[in-house]
């Protein structure tokens, strides 16, 4: 029985494109993170809004860094 090579699920083409923008997106949720938490008083703070905007930037950040990686040629 042979076995199947294991291949990307994503081209390696996409990979410099993917990073730009996941990292885009990740840089512009952080940036919405840090004005929010400067220019909201802490009365008014919503601790389930900040947890939200900071997962979804750590995942867009992480993914975007993987695809930096992939991009150029550190194989993770």
């Amino acid at each position: 029985m042979a076995s199947k090579s294991i291949s990307s699920p994503v081209p390696d083409a996409w990979y410099p494109t993917l990073s730009l923008f996941t990292l885009t997106i990740g840089l512009a949720l952080t940036a919405f993170f840090f004005i929010y938490e400067a220019t909201t008083s802490r009365k008014t703070r919503s601790l389930a809004q900040e947890l939200i905007t900071a997962a979804v930037a750590s995942v867009f950040l992480g993914f975007g860094s993987l695809f930096l990686l992939l991009a150029s040629g550190v194989y993770v």
